[in-house]
């Protein structure tokens, strides 16, 4: 379970820092709303300037790295401009240019987040992933899969919840979640031999979080949720879980 949550987890950052808006098979072409944008020869401040564009000309963008953008201006020219800069121009269709420059406000404007967690599930190490859809600026869609594996037993679970962020403007910001999902359980001891080895329950669950926004687009997860799964017999099987992770978005 260790390897495989190291290999999410690798997977995730590698994700985030590839990311880029402009990932697409056309470069994207955006003109020049402020005074003028300036051309760096690398992409840090620690470069000079060698060209500067000016309002209404048109450049295109090419690459990203680190915060800056390698664009080439209308003659021809190539360097590299500031993520604040860019986030100032204006898109074909008209509409200002969002450009992620590393801060908590694009975290506001996130559409998609994917977690890792690691935690325990009633005394057994539990490993969950997730996908959630930022809804709104309070309501968060989420899918979740987690997986337990104790020394008798196996235990998957997977749920769709909604969470509801009271304060999405504080940094370090509390949230509530409900949902509703299955339990598989499998025997692990060849012991058990009856026909009914692996049983499946559906579940509901309630819970709370703790989230804190770290720097540019990952931030840590603290949260508990108590599952209440229905088995066939009628009663309930009372489950807690606590977990602890990471989370990138975009």
């Amino acid at each position: 379970m260790k390897s495989t949550l190291n290999h999410i987890i690798i997977a995730l950052v590698a994700l985030a820092a590839s990311y880029s808006p402009f990932a697409s098979a056309d470069d994207l072409v955006v003109t020049i709303v402020e005074p003028y944008i300036d051309f760096r020869t690398g992409p840090a401040s620690e470069y000079p300037i060698f060209h500067v564009a000016e309002q209404g000309e048109k450049i295109t963008v090419v690459k990203k790295k680190t915060g800056w953008y390698k664009a080439i201006s209308i003659d021809g020219k190539e360097g590299w401009v500031s993520a604040e800069q860019l986030g100032k121009t204006l898109k074909p269709n008209g509409e200002v240019l969002y450009v992620p420059t590393g801060t908590f406000e694009d975290y506001g404007n996130r559409n998609f987040e994917l977690s890792v967690f690691g935690g325990v599930l009633e005394n057994v190490t539990s490993m969950t992933v997730a996908t959630s859809w930022n809804w709104t600026g309070n309501l968060v869609a989420e899918a979740t899969y987690t997986q337990a594996l104790g020394d008798f037993s196996e235990n998957k679970l997977w749920s769709v919840r909604l969470q509801h962020h009271t304060f999405p403007e504080w940094k370090l910001s509390p949230y509530l979640t409900i949902g509703a999902g299955q339990i598989s359980t499998r025997p692990r001891s060849n012991l058990v031999q009856s026909g009914d080895e692996e049983r499946k329950s559906d579940l509901y669950e309630v819970g709370g979080g703790l989230r804190y926004y770290i720097a540019r687009n990952v931030t840590v997860k603290l949260e508990y949720r108590r599952i209440a799964a229905l088995t066939d017999r009628d009663d309930q099987e009372r489950l807690e879980e606590f977990r602890l992770g990471f989370a990138v978005f975009f």
